[in-house]
């Protein structure tokens, strides 16, 4: 299996750090703009507000490169500089103490066409206790990179990890 990795170049075009005019955290409603069919449902409240820092996974099938996953880590801060956990393959977002909560995707958005949409997802599970108990909603927003290569692969199963960013945010039921 070939492996592509586009991570020099990304981390030298910025990908890897929040984007310096990014100091403070912000709000996912008041950022929307353009992509108001994401909003977070009535009677919910945020819990908890990530930032992710890793690849999507696409995997070259002779024709068509199909999304594997992600592999990134989610940092408290804009400057990753606090890592907090883990998000991966489901899509499933794990925290250091072992919090876990699995999305199905229900919308997306296209803000930018050079980056993967703007998603809103219903959590399929999540814990009793920790930082994602009774987290029933996800967004993911202000996403950079991470689109699948514009090349044909050379062999199937060739794998490409594709550097992106993104803000999470995690809503629960009041």
């Amino acid at each position: 299996m070939r492996k592509l990795l586009f991570t020099t170049a990304a981390l030298a075009l910025g990908f890897a750090g929040a984007p310096a005019s990014r100091a403070q955290p912000r709000s996912a409603t008041a950022a929307q703009g353009e992509c108001d069919t994401l909003h977070a449902p009535a009677r919910t409240e945020l819990a908890a507000h990530y930032y992710a820092s890793g690849v999507q996974i696409y995997r070259w099938s002779d024709s068509t490169w199909t999304l594997v996953g992600p592999d990134a880590v989610l940092f408290a801060d804009a400057r990753r500089s606090s890592k907090v956990g883990t998000h991966y393959a489901g899509p499933t977002w794990e925290t250091a103490d072992g919090g876990k909560v699995v999305g199905t995707t229900a919308r997306r958005c296209v803000p930018d066409s050079t980056a993967i949409p703007w998603l809103s997802l219903n959590a399929v599970s999540s814990p009793v206790s920790g930082i994602f108990r009774r987290v029933t909603f996800i967004q993911r927003m202000h996403t950079v990179g991470g689109l699948s290569p514009s090349a044909p692969g050379h062999s199937a199963d060739e794998e490409a990890r594709v550097p992106y960013t993104a803000e999470y945010f995690f809503y629960r039921a009041k």
